[in-house]
């Protein structure tokens, strides 16, 4: 049986998990820093230093800035946030702006000498911005996650200095406890009113984003491909909704999405399929919800060990995660939803993370056809078996897998893809 203290903890993963964010995660965490800089130095930087990771830098080179009019990059989004972002409103700091200040953001991007470093640094998510006006300097560093501010500094004056853990996870929930046989329980037995709001926004902005993104000229399109060009079935339909979403998302809508682990494209993925699987059923709202906790807890556990950041695309894990909502959906045991994990992951571990951009949501789609087919296999009495590649007895050994795959596997091929991206693409 779940223990209190194990549902509050869930619960409370959840409460950090699920948030509300406008735009890509990545500039709007360069934004947050922007702006809450700028906030400290109480003046218009005349000068910048912007020091990124590696990660940080490859998630924003591609996709457009929200509320920007249009612009891409590293020194859009700080302009944007220095110019027109309010930090009290964390991931939201530029939702606000407002068309009239998209030529100011402009301008100081234009006229605003910044200095743009990439130096060497053991956290993948690792921003710090120093701002100059007149006689007086501040800074602010975001490491680790995207709104942990870890320094900020105004002249001698230090006013936020916290010691940054080698954990990804560091200032979070503890989320060691998180496996496959309480997260089952959790979402049968879990009193709904403790997550409900958290969940119909989830459904409300995700759903509103992924409709966007079929009804208008989105990115690569590839949501409006899959329903034009394929058999019109739920599963297509599952995989054209997440993947429309994507598409509004990776190329400037400005509607925001409620995230999972940091990322909206993962919120989208974990989220959007299970709504349209559980509307085709004609599931009652309670099943919706309850399937729901399933395929984001399932997300967070896969994320937890692979890190915010990681050349392991993690549309993947939220594929993956949305297959165990299904599954849950449609059969609801223990064996369903950790066959459907396994296979899964054994169908599409490894599909590299090469940045924030419209093909993210290509990858969204395979990785929730995967999702689904894992579930198809256990139906017909398949799976993929212990040793058979990074499969091991029992699903959450397997998702252990994964994070030793991600964390400690692909730190070359993540300094390669940045190569290639910043040296050898322009």
């Amino acid at each position: 049986m779940l223990t209190h203290q194990i549902e509050e903890t869930y619960v409370h993963i959840l409460q950090e998990e699920l948030l509300l964010a406008t735009g890509c995660t990545e500039p709007i965490a360069l934004a947050y820093c922007g702006a809450t800089m700028r906030r400290a130095l109480g003046a218009l930087p005349e000068r910048l230093r912007i020091e990124v990771s590696g990660n940080i830098m490859k998630n924003v080179k591609s996709v457009i800035v929200p509320n920007t009019g249009g612009r891409k990059g590293i020194q859009a989004a700080v302009a944007a946030g220095i110019v027109a972002g309010d930090a009290e409103r964390g991931l939201q700091v530029i939702s606000a702006v407002e068309e009239s200040a998209h030529a100011a953001i402009a301008a100081y991007e234009a006229e605003t000498p910044m200095e743009i470093l990439c130096p060497e640094t053991p956290y993948l998510l690792d921003i710090r911005i120093t701002g100059w006006a007149g006689a007086d300097t501040a800074v602010c560093r975001i490491a680790n996650n995207h709104a942990n501010i870890v320094y900020l500094a105004k002249n001698d004056q230090v006013l936020v200095d916290k010691p940054i853990s080698d954990s990804p996870e560091d200032s979070l929930t503890d989320k060691s406890g998180l496996n496959v046989a309480d997260i089952l329980e959790f979402a049968n037995t879990v009193d709904l009113d403790k997550v409900r709001d958290l969940l119909e926004r989830q459904i409300r902005y995700n759903c509103a984003i992924a409709q966007e993104g079929l009804q208008n000229s989105w990115g690569a399109g590839i949501g409006s491909i899959l329903l034009g060009d394929y058999p019109q079935d739920i599963k297509t339909e599952a995989r054209a909704w997440a993947a429309a979403g994507s598409d509004a998302r990776m190329s400037g809508c400005e509607m925001p999405v409620v995230i999972v682990s940091g990322s909206g494209n993962q919120g989208i993925t974990a989220s959007v399929p299970v709504v349209r699987y559980a509307r085709h059923l004609n599931a009652p709202e309670d099943k919706l919800y309850r399937a729901l906790l399933v395929s984001d807890l399932i997300t967070i556990q896969q994320k937890s060990g692979i890190g915010r950041l990681s050349a392991y695309c993690g549309a993947v894990s939220a594929g993956v995660g949305a297959g165990a909502g299904i599954a849950y959906l449609l059969d609801g045991s223990y064996d369903a939803v950790s066959h459907t994990v396994v296979n899964a992951i054994a169908i599409i571990s490894g599909t590299i993370c090469d940045g924030a951009k419209p093909s993210c949501a290509a990858k969204i789609a395979a990785s929730v056809d995967a999702g689904i087919l894992g579930y198809h296999m256990y139906l017909n009495h398949k799976e993929f078996k212990s040793g058979d590649g990074i499969i091991s007895v029992g699903v959450d050994d397997t998702i252990r897998n994964v994070g030793l795959l991600a964390k400690e596997g692909m730190q070359q091929t993540d300094r390669t893809i940045l190569d290639i991206m910043i040296h050898k693409c322009g």
